[in-house]
């Protein structure tokens, strides 16, 4: 791809970008939120129209009208975001367009799902397919996403954040899928702000940032630090920044007892005021089906949920009240409405404190814009629908809307979940901030160095119980042994 300019009106997001594939390459594309990745690898495989430049495949000018015609010529792209369908089956969606058949014309089941187990069945995973999209975790969409991928004859191969909802025990299966392409000449671009992943498995890294490409650099000509400053065009310091806040020992929010039957058993626990409880466990353990419950999105057969010593019944709308907010793990599906605008996303869940009778559309541009410039949120208008932002600022937009509300509890689900290193750490000084102003956090993640560089403490999940409660002191080693059923 050579000298790509693209725009959305008068917004510039590509600016005569530069990428080269070789076969048998992995090639991973860095980037903040926003630094044009994903826009780059839809223009490739013809989702968006370019303004200027040339594509060459295989020394020749070509030019893809859709997806599909990528498709055909070997170039496959899973995406950050899921494109599951919803209502239906993990088989029919891997069959989408491919169905098979037989003499006579039916649906080939059988075939169908022999086909789609040897695939589960390579990658090392289990995934029921006769189940409906909707009622996977996320990490088993991904899942259906990466097999969906390996069912097509790929010559190139685009992987946008694919690691971002798998367990470590997944992604270091995907890592060996992805060694065997390699192995037969595919071409692989990883899009990923994992770090420790791009050093392990790529053999070059090109750096965009504002739309351009920085630098193109084989991967063991090159480090951590010098990375990250091409990526931000500054210093990171203290990528985990220190908090020496005194924490209370008294408790804001109690657990008795909870319990759902297949899901969780006899979870109990203390979150203490001013405190960042950290949650940690592999896919399946529970972690996630414990705070919906609290928060009362789940229900739950039996437990006891107290706040300042009192106990509490609570259903969303009670735990508005009591000023829990809740950044879950789907942010497309569960923390936005994507075809509202940004303003309208963040003055949602504060409407009552912004309007007498109607809604005081000053106040309300007031309160939104603040918080757009907190949480540093990329976007030339309010009023551009939530779906136009990148990932990473759709999450940004997710957690303006609950810390306008200025909770006395903040639960977070996979907060960084796809969202870039300098992003990462803005969260990781907000949640500082917020602690500072007497917030207490309950922060969920799948990645072990953040939940240990973040938190006071950590509760370690297996099979739905509590494993062990350790402090932020506690080695790697000790936690993956409690959260793999060790002691």
């Amino acid at each position: 791809m050579e000298g790509i300019h693209k725009s959305f009106g008068p917004n510039k997001v590509l600016r005569g970008v530069e990428l080269a594939l070789n076969p048998g390459e992995i090639h991973a594309l860095m980037g903040e939120n926003g630094a044009g990745k994903s826009t780059l690898m839809n223009i490739l495989t013809g989702a968006l129209k370019y303004d200027e430049g040339v594509i060459y495949i295989d020394g020749e000018p070509k030019t893809f009208a859709s997806p599909i015609e990528a498709e055909l010529a070997g170039i496959t792209f899973i995406h950050q975001e899921m494109n599951t369908w919803q209502d239906m089956t993990v088989v029919e969606n891997l069959f989408v367009n491919k169905e098979r058949k037989t003499a006579f014309g039916l649906l080939d089941v059988k075939e169908m799902n022999h086909r789609a187990s040897g695939i589960f069945k390579h990658l090392g995973v289990s995934v029921p397919l006769n189940v409906l999209a909707r009622d996977l975790s996320v990490g088993s969409q991904q899942m259906v996403e990466i097999a969906k991928a390996l069912m097509t004859d790929a010559r190139v191969l685009i992987m946008d954040e694919p690691t971002a909802a798998l367990t470590d025990r997944e992604t270091t299966k995907l890592f060996e899928v992805i060694e065997e392409l390699r192995k037969k000449g595919v071409a692989i671009v990883y899009i990923s702000h994992r770090m420790e992943e791009i050093f392990k498995i790529s053999d070059k890294i090109t750096v965009m940032r504002d739309g351009k490409t920085i630098d193109t650099k084989r991967t063991a000509e090159t480090n951590l630090d010098e990375v990250v400053r091409k990526l931000v065009g500054r210093e990171i310091e203290d990528y985990y920044p220190k908090r020496d806040l005194e924490i209370s020992e008294k408790a804001i929010l109690e657990v008795k007892n909870l319990n759902r039957k297949d899901v969780f058993k006899d979870v109990s626990f203390a979150l203490k005021e001013g405190e960042v409880l950290g949650f940690f466990g592999l896919m399946g353990s529970g972690r996630t089906e414990i705070v919906r419950a609290i928060y009362g999105i789940d229900k739950m057969d039996a437990g006891k949920i107290y706040i300042n010593q009192k106990e509490v019944k609570i259903t969303p709308q009670e735990a508005h009240k009591h000023r829990i907010g809740i950044v879950t793990e789907n942010r497309k599906t569960e923390g936005l409405h994507l075809d509202f605008s940004i303003q309208d996303n963040i003055a949602l869940p504060n409407i009552n404190n912004l309007s007498k009778g109607l809604v005081d559309k000053k106040q309300e541009s007031q309160y939104v814009e603040k918080l757009i410039k907190m949480l540093t949120v990329k976007t030339d208008n309010s009023e551009n629908p939530a779906s136009s932002l990148s990932g990473g600022n759709q999450q940004k937009v997710v957690l303006a809307k609950w810390i306008g509300l200025k909770p006395k509890i903040l639960i977070m689900d996979e907060p960084t979940r796809g969202v870039d290193v300098g992003a990462k750490q803005e969260i990781y000084k907000l949640i500082n901030e917020l602690v500072r102003e007497g917030i207490s956090i309950i922060l969920i993640s799948s990645e072990l160095p953040e939940v240990m560089g973040v938190s006071d403490r950590i509760v370690v999940m297996h099979e739905g119980e509590i494993s062990g409660i350790v402090s932020k002191n506690a080695t790697s080693e000790e936690i993956m042994t409690l959260a793999t059923g060790g002691n």
